[in-house]
């Protein structure tokens, strides 16, 4: 077991550098406004749920999304979780489409026990993607070409991103009630520039770029109540929350316009480091139950007040948020000696809600679905868990907002194993 710590915690320590400058590198044209796309959070067991994890409880799952849950670790148990992700993106306008895919890593999770009903996590999770790419060349056989204007080329790029880095820890404070907090760390930035070239070598080029940073340490709390039912049927319920916080925040927004000679002329330069961003909190409500070891059912409702939010360059693209997150968990046989299938656990879930996007005074729409499955690790309580989602984001019916239909599959190695336990034999 102590070469397997060894090597978590290498892998764990390499992420925060890799998480610092790696980042996905799937085109969205929505990733232009606000901090990004936002990135489901959860371990591959939530996602493969639906992205559920306010009232889940487990002692082989890291569910961070309430940090009560952590004091469900086992006694002398170590915990180490490491996934990475495909997405393909297919974007659409009804007359067109584009598709842009990449596989990245997407989050490293460890936790261990403190004492009996005590117990510690840390890990690394994307919170938002930047990256895009977008062009436009219009010419004189083009439609949409004006003389006055005539022939140019239009960039549109961004990249980088947000992640959290967090450390927390749960503790039961009877046979029935956990609590439990989180500390987070924000950190990133997201870049991005507009560039107009025209072919006429007497026309200045136009540019504009855009380069914006936050960092800051936020909490999060959160209770669960649990109850033993007949039969070995339960019923947890569970709440999260993190309060509003006000980031530090550097932002800068220039324009300049420049000639192919290298003469240019700047038209605006705003810098404002004084100035912090504020993100609003969240709340998470949940409620599960099921038979343990057999199966589990949940439901999650998320909500966050998006327009209070106060972030340079981002006035009005933002709107509340209200989340509707549901899924279920089925184990035929967890001791079956003869039939694997009858082991792994087969997942099934949804989720339907609000965009935290408002783009020409329209919000986007957010539903999806998603399966996974576990895959046991022989005699151990490791899995391989695997997921697969497809969420959709759109206007409403008739908007002029294009359709991105996001298909994301994800591989996770879930090891668990016993800590500090002297051997009788070497």
């Amino acid at each position: 077991m102590q070469h397997k710590t060894t090597i978590a915690i290498f892998l764990f320590l390499f992420s925060l550098t890799y998480t610092a400058t790696g980042q996905k590198l799937i085109n969205s044209p929505y990733s232009r406004f606000n901090i990004g796309t936002m990135e489901p959070a959860g371990a591959f067991k939530s996602l493969g749920m639906g992205g559920i994890g306010t009232a889940l409880r487990s002692n082989a799952t890291i569910h961070f999304s309430n940090p009560a849950s952590y004091s469900s670790l086992d006694t002398n148990s170590f915990i180490f979780d490491f996934g990475i992700d495909y997405g393909r993106n297919i974007l659409s306008d009804g007359a067109s489409s584009f598709t842009s895919e990449d596989m990245n890593f997407d989050h490293l999770l460890i936790g261990f026990p403190l004492a009996k009903g005590w117990g510690f996590a840390a890990g690394i999770v994307p919170v938002s993607s930047g990256y895009y790419n977008l062009s436009e060349t219009v010419l004189k056989i083009d439609p949409g070409y004006d003389p006055i204007v005539g022939e140019y080329i239009s960039n549109h790029t961004g990249e980088g991103g947000f992640t959290n880095f967090f450390l927390g820890s749960g503790i039961n404070i009877n046979k029935n009630f956990s609590a439990g907090i989180n500390m987070t760390m924000l950190f990133g930035q997201v870049k991005r520039n507009y560039l107009v070239s025209f072919n006429d070598i007497f026309v200045y080029q136009n540019n504009t770029s855009e380069k914006l940073e936050l960092s800051g340490v936020n909490f999060d709390y959160g209770i669960q109540y649990t109850a033993a039912l007949k039969n070995n049927y339960f019923i947890n319920a569970g709440v999260s929350l993190n309060s509003g916080k006000y980031f530090t925040s550097k932002y800068q927004h220039l324009s300049y316009k420049s000639t192919t000679n290298g003469v240019t002329d700047t038209i605006s330069d705003i810098s404002d480091n004084s100035t912090s961003a504020f993100i609003p909190g969240t709340l998470r409500l949940g409620l599960s139950l099921g038979k343990k070891n057999k199966f589990t059912t949940g439901f999650d409702f998320v909500s966050t007040k998006w327009t209070k939010s106060r972030i340079p360059g981002a006035e009005g693209y933002s709107g509340d948020t209200r989340t509707f997150l549901f899924g279920a968990e089925f184990t035929p046989d967890r001791f079956s000696n003869f039939s694997f299938l009858k082991r792994m656990d087969y997942r099934i879930g949804g989720h339907v809600g609000d965009n935290y996007l408002v783009i020409n005074g329209e919000q986007l729409k957010e539903y999806g679905a998603s399966i996974g499955f576990g895959v046991p690790l022989r005699r151990s309580l490791s899995t391989t868990n695997f997921y697969f989602d497809i969420t959709r984001k759109t206007g409403a019916a008739g908007s002029s907002l294009h359709t991105e239909n996001y298909f994301t599959f994800g591989i996770s190695l879930n090891l668990y194993d016993f800590w500090f336990i002297k051997r009788k034999y070497d």
